[in-house]
């Protein structure tokens, strides 16, 4: 059994599945999010879409750095995590103006004070500001912060999105097809709307990140910041404080900063390819839960998904699989490993969106293809060798 599942998570949330598979998969089944007939205003032509997640627990990542720093900054990125985990989902649906937000905020107030809370919900309104000079307009509805300590142990951070579209404008997935090419856009760097580097990690994997990389300091100091029933074994394995450094681009970066890197959003980019190039977008993936292997549960039938032209393996990702010993199998499908966003599209096309993503000074480039195949597969090619998965 492998750490992540020891620590009672999982990459591809089997169970969670098992317990939604006999719900309605709404009009779209292999749509990115589920998409609903128009039950607000009735149109036929019109669709409401709902989606709901988190910064998962990033936020206890932020909890240790706000202790250790007293940096009360770091809250507003666990915002934008939150933000982002939802927005991002929605976009690969179309959805790219128009959206509603309402937070969720769970607490311990015994441990989380109000300053915290101040942060989060300001660097929420601050993140929906900045996304606005983008043309991308979120409504802030407030939401439900609740003091909840019996439940929680510090703090958890949510998010409902809601989004009511034209059909006409929807990606569905449905024309995935043999034939077209995979563009990624990265996920680390330094984008042209970011204000420093982005490690990409963006928030998924980060029980293990931050298990395998942090010192077992923490366990001791710390004890709220994991669950009492897990082994010994698996809690704080790593050798890493969040103040140490880890030379990336030339530059010393502390590891704290490198694991709380908000979580790029691509609305910004998205916004552009799905007002311009709409007609050649074939399908929207967020590599999120389930990383390299998420494409995987939106394919319209049996095919094969080819990725041999990966990115170069962001330093944040070389430093969880040095400390975790995890073997690549498993860090592709637990992290993005370089990029969170693939467009399945036309060669042509695939140039012209490489180019709009180059004019924000993020990193895009074909990383795979689709091929016919009697079974659904993915192939991931590239220095580790050859994984095969197959669904």
């Amino acid at each position: 059994m492998s750490l992540y599942a020891q620590r009672g998570v999982s990459a591809q949330k089997e169970e969670v599945h098992q317990a939604i598979q006999k719900l309605d998969q709404g009009l779209y089944p292999n749509a990115f999010c589920k998409i609903y007939p128009d039950s607000l205003c009735g149109d036929p032509d019109w669709v409401n879409i709902m989606h709901a997640d988190g910064a998962g627990t990033k936020s206890i990542l932020a909890y240790l750095y706000w202790k250790e720093t007293g940096d009360i900054e770091v809250w507003k990125g666990i915002a934008q995590d939150a933000v982002a985990m939802n927005l991002d989902d929605l976009l690969c649906v179309g959805v790219t103006d128009n959206f509603l937000f309402s937070s969720t905020i769970d607490r311990n107030k015994l441990l989380i004070n109000g300053a915290v809370l101040e942060a989060v919900i300001n660097g929420t309104q601050s993140f929906f500001d900045q996304l606005k000079g983008f043309g991308v307009n979120i409504h802030f509805l407030g939401g439900e912060t609740a003091d909840v300590g019996d439940v929680v142990r510090t703090i958890a951070v949510n998010g409902t999105m809601t989004a009511r579209w034209p059909k006409s404008k929807l990606v569905t997935n449905e024309k995935i097809a043999p034939g077209d090419v995979i563009v990624g856009f990265a996920s680390s760097g330094q984008c042209a709307y970011e204000t420093e580097y982005n490690s990409g990690l963006g928030s998924n994997g980060l029980t293990s990140a931050r298990h395998d990389v942090l010192s077992k300091y923490y366990a001791t100091k710390y004890p709220e910041s994991f669950e009492p029933l897990l082994p010994e074994e698996v809690v704080y394995l790593g050798g890493s404080l969040m103040t140490d450094s880890l030379l990336v681009n030339g530059k010393e970066l502390s590891v704290g900063k490198l694991l709380l890197s908000p979580t790029r959003t691509y609305a910004p980019l998205l916004k552009v390819l799905l007002d311009e190039h709409f007609d050649d977008i074939n399908g929207l993936i967020h590599c999120s839960g389930g990383g390299q292997t998420k494409c995987m549960k939106y394919l319209p039938g049996p095919m094969s998904v080819i990725k041999d032209n990966l990115f170069e393996i962001p330093p944040i990702f070389e430093l969880i699989q040095k400390n975790s010993k995890a073997d690549f199998r498993e860090m592709y499908q637990v992290f993005n490993m370089g990029h969170r966003l693939e467009v399945f599209t036309n060669k042509v096309a695939a140039e012209k969106m490489i180019k709009v993503a180059q004019s924000f000074g993020m990193e895009a480039k074909v990383i795979g293809r689709v091929e016919p195949a009697a079974k659904a597969s993915l192939i991931l090619k590239g220095e580790f060798g050859e994984l095969k998965y197959e669904y």
